[in-house]
């Protein structure tokens, strides 16, 4: 179904049920009862601030119930749901034995857009998402196009479409929740950057993620970006239904092919959006315009740079728009350097794959690590790192399962274990840090869990980290 013809969906009296109060459910809920629909929004949770954003919405007229988030309500021809809820859920269930369709809000989104809508340049993969949307933005504003990074980056998709002002084209960030939801999107170029075991009790099997994943490409109408070093991407793009006429477009930390972007001599190249891909390549940017150039960064840039090319994007745009991108916090951010050891706060890494790539850009290594597992193990990890390992300092709830890995695979690697989860337990984990570290090395917060154990999140965990090593620092001085 097209964006014009639903766009025009009479949604007068539709019986539309929300699921999920939130960043997502509100803008959705607001949205659909502007349209006249009449919307119902159920919420697992009846918290004070569940309560707060329920007495917003009711005073327009919405319906909200809480503390009950698996009935579906009579009468619905609609859920719109929030990502994060697991398609298992009875709510979804009810639906699908009423015949009930079940949107996500993207899929809202998608099809709430106007006829002249700005075209999507989409991302997905288990990790470095938002650092290449935000990169992809980057250049694409330097090339003067007006463009917003949007999605799971944080900025309401629904926000984006129905707001007032006006796109050229939309850098959009998708997780593999919301894809799962989104069944007719369509992007002018879509990519996966990687994919890892990585939120699989959600999807049920690693099939039905990277399924998910690569529905991404679905309808692709110029490119579909690919990463040549990881071919579980490539499969997906080879499965994938799209428009007569687009391309698959690999991306390399090594020299590329036809078709490719890669890495020759410290120099950033592309053989894709050239005249003659058999003898041409264009240079595009030093390896150095990459900020941090860790070797997963730069891929992240290449993954955004195909998609601006595929765009249209002129070479010096690239360049420029990578020159001016700066990460966000707790992303292999630099901290400070104390007693000649550097301190990098990578808390973004909050999975194996990330930890993976952020242990692959430095040694030695003094590795702190450890939290909520997920499900995950650390024995590939572990045999991968061990050689740049100087020490490992762990803390959180599934630390044992890190240790123990470390046991087989490193067991000459010293290992401090913290066994306290109190507000100065990252102190004494950077202090412990130091004292195995050697000028020269670097301290590196990686932890390849999640941090709900200890931190509201992984932003508070950096922050932890972060304090504690000015503290050093200022006791050095």
């Amino acid at each position: 179904m097209g964006s014009q013809e639903v766009s025009n969906v009479d949604w007068q009296g539709k019986h539309v049920t929300v699921a999920g109060l939130g960043v997502s459910g509100i803008p959705a809920a607001r949205a659909l009862h502007e349209r006249g629909a009449l919307v119902t929004v159920v919420n697992d949770g009846d918290d004070e601030r569940s309560r707060a954003q329920a007495a917003e919405l009711e005073a327009l007229g919405i319906t909200v119930r809480l503390g009950d988030g698996d009935t579906l309500p009579e009468s619905t021809e609609l859920v719109v749901t929030a990502p994060g809820w697991k398609p298992g859920k009875p709510l979804f269930q009810a639906a699908a034995e009423a015949d009930v369709p079940v949107w996500g809000d993207v899929e809202l989104a998608w099809r709430l857009r106007g006829p002249d809508a700005a075209p999507w340049l989409a991302v997905t993969g288990t990790n470095g998402k938002t650092t290449t949307v935000r990169m992809l933005a980057s250049i694409l504003e330097a090339a003067g196009l007006r463009t917003a990074a949007v999605g799971n980056i944080g900025v309401s998709l629904l926000d984006a479409v129905l707001g007032d002002e006006t796109y050229d084209v939309l850098a959009v960030e998708l997780s593999s929740y919301q894809l799962h939801w989104a069944p007719s999107l369509r992007a002018h170029s879509g990519a996966v950057l990687n994919l890892a075991p990585d939120h699989l009790d959600w999807h049920g099997s690693m099939a039905g993620y990277a399924a998910d994943k690569g529905r991404i490409y679905e309808g692709n109408t110029v490119a579909c970006v690919y990463n040549a070093q990881d071919p579980a991407t490539e499969d997906l793009v080879r499965e994938a239904d799209v428009e007569e006429g687009c391309r698959a477009i690999g991306f390399t930390l090594g020299a590329p092919g036809p078709s490719q972007l890669g890495v020759v001599d410290g120099i950033l190249v592309d053989r894709a959006f050239v005249a003659d891909r058999q003898k041409q390549a264009q240079e595009l940017a030093e390896v150095g315009d990459v900020n941090p150039p860790a070797p997963h960064n730069i891929a992240n840039a290449l993954a955004a740079a195909a998609l601006a090319r595929a765009f249209g994007v002129e070479p010096a745009a690239v360049r420029d728009g990578l020159r001016a991108f700066r990460p966000d916090a707790h992303r292999i951010e630099h901290v400070a350097d104390v007693d000649g050891v550097t301190y990098i706060d990578d808390s973004k890494a909050t999975n194996t794959h990330a930890a993976e790539a952020s242990l692959a850009a430095y040694e030695p290594i003094v590795w702190i690590a450890g939290g909520l597992a997920k499900g995950a193990t650390f024995d590939e990890l572990v045999t991968g790192a061990a050689k740049r390992l100087r020490g490992v300092v762990l803390m959180g709830a599934d630390r044992a399962l890190i240790s123990e890995a470390l046991a087989r695979h490193a067991p000459e690697v010293p290992v401090v274990d913290l066994d306290r989860t109190d507000t100065g337990a990252m102190s004494e984990a950077v202090r412990e840090a130091a004292r195995l570290a050697r000028p020269g090395d670097t301290v590196l917060l990686a932890p390849a869990c999640a941090s709900m154990d200890m931190f509201v999140n992984y932003n508070k965990r950096g922050e932890a980290f972060a304090d504690a090593v000015r503290g050093l620092a200022g006791e050095s001085a």
